[in-house]
């Protein structure tokens, strides 16, 4: 789906005009940083990874040094890295089962949210019992403003490791952590939301290209891999990284509609085979999942979800040695199915758990959504998920009321006041009871 950009302002950090001190979850260390490293009062100064150190509260320790040597080389993990892994159709961690629930939250990492704002956002989620969010690892720009990823300048791409770009990210990580989260990230978009895979084309190939040489074209794929090595490099030793996702929903068209004509399910397949070997061959750490929304490649079926008319072939992908993991996204009301949207999504989650179960990996729902009979509908597939042995779920959307205004309402959106709240605390307790 097209996701609307949210217009979050950032809170001001509020110093003492004495001394200056670094707020509660604000950062206070780590690689390149130059700033304050003194914790306002309740709070101490934690390392969080080699980039980022966070004030938190009620913690005890010394403030972090700032480093002041650059490592050339990237050290081994620890003996227990804490990473997610897969055994069988089951995500695990440190050997024991590992339930992945919890949401979406494109918006935490971008729009300028302050840390403090970012935490909020965090502590909501983990509250229903989640432990895990999906985000945007992305944002492509022509005209650096705001939070942004990589900017480009005609066909020349350049990587912000700055405070509003990989640094701010870090933010997301430490926040995520704090509240018990892991985070699934998504690398580059499908649609033209944040960027996403048209700018490659538009800027390497030329304005109005079609979108699906994005998959195809060599430079295009080298600019993309260029991107991995600097975002995913960053994050190699993080356990606060559940997994990398390829892309947010790929598919053969893109906002534009503009294609080639010559692409297939087997042209996103040979893309998701190489782009998961790459990310292998610099992070043996993490998963790595396609992003996808689960459409199957089967002509002729009487709904255009299962009939490989958008370049998705669900199993195919699923069975590629290097993805660890299967997604799939469900809203029948935008792709046409609204005579029983509730009915059509119980059959959706049924049928990719036979896949998950027939080729033995797990599988997540990971992004759904309803605009009408919300509680009722998301009764009826959070119980399918359990009953059918899907192996997670993630809902699409998080929504926070933060102290700059609540994050945007695109229709799906949970806050929690919201009656579905609480359906999502007992699904999550329920998800880690099945085991």
């Amino acid at each position: 789906m097209i996701r609307l950009t949210l217009g979050l302002v950032a809170a001001a950090v509020a110093i003492s005009p004495a001394v200056a001190v670094v707020p509660v979850y604000g950062q206070c260390g780590g690689r390149t940083y130059s700033g304050e490293t003194v914790c306002a009062s309740g709070s101490a100064c934690i390392a969080q990874n080699e980039w980022y150190s966070q004030c938190l509260p009620g913690a005890s320790t010394t403030p972090a040094p700032v480093p002041t040597t650059t490592r050339t080389t990237t050290p081994p993990p620890p003996a227990s890295t804490g990473f997610v892994k897969t055994s069988g159709t089951k995500f695990t961690l440190n050997g024991a089962p590992f339930t992945v629930v919890g949401t979406n939250s494109y918006w935490v990492g971008l729009n300028g949210l302050s840390t403090a704002n970012m935490n909020t956002a965090f502590q909501d989620i983990a509250r229903t019992g989640a432990t895990a969010v999906r985000t945007w690892g992305f944002n492509e720009v022509t005209s650096q403003n705001g939070n942004w990823y990589q900017g480009w300048t005609g066909r020349t791409s350049t990587v912000n490791s700055g405070a509003s770009g990989l640094q701010n990210f870090d933010n997301v990580v430490a926040a995520a952590k704090a509240n018990g989260l892991r985070l699934i990230v998504a690398l580059t978009n499908n649609w033209a939301d944040y960027g996403g895979m048209d700018v490659y084309v538009n800027q390497i190939v030329g304005q109005g290209q079609p979108h699906d040489l994005f998959y195809t074209n060599a430079n295009v794929k080298t600019a993309y891999k260029n991107y991995i090595k600097t975002f995913v490099g960053r994050y190699v030793n993080e356990p606060g990284i559940l997994a990398w996702e390829l892309a947010n929903e790929p598919r053969c068209k893109g906002t534009t509609g503009t294609t080639s004509g010559s692409c297939t399910p087997a042209t996103i397949t040979a893309w998701a085979k190489e782009m998961t070997a790459y990310i292998k061959s610099i992070d043996s750490n993490h998963l790595v999942g396609v992003g996808d929304e689960g459409f199957f490649n089967q002509p002729g079926a009487p709904t255009y979800p299962y009939q490989g008319g958008d370049g998705i072939d669900f199993d195919a992908n699923l069975a590629i040695s290097t993805v660890d993991f299967g997604t799939f996204h469900s809203y029948p009301e935008p792709w046409g199915q609204t005579n029983n949207a509730t009915a059509w999504g119980v059959q959706w989650i049924q049928d990719h758990a036979a896949s998950q179960k027939r080729i033995g990996k797990p599988v997540i729902i990971e992004e759904f959504g309803v605009t009408t009979n919300q509680l009722s509908t998301y009764t009826s597939w959070l119980n399918t998920v359990i009953s059918s042995g899907l192996s997670g779920d993630l809902i699409w959307q998080a929504g926070s009321r933060l102290p700059t205004g609540p994050s945007a309402d695109d229709g799906y959106t949970i806050y929690p006041d919201d009656p579905v709240y609480p359906l999502l605390t007992g699904h999550a307790a329920a998800l880690k009871a099945r085991g």
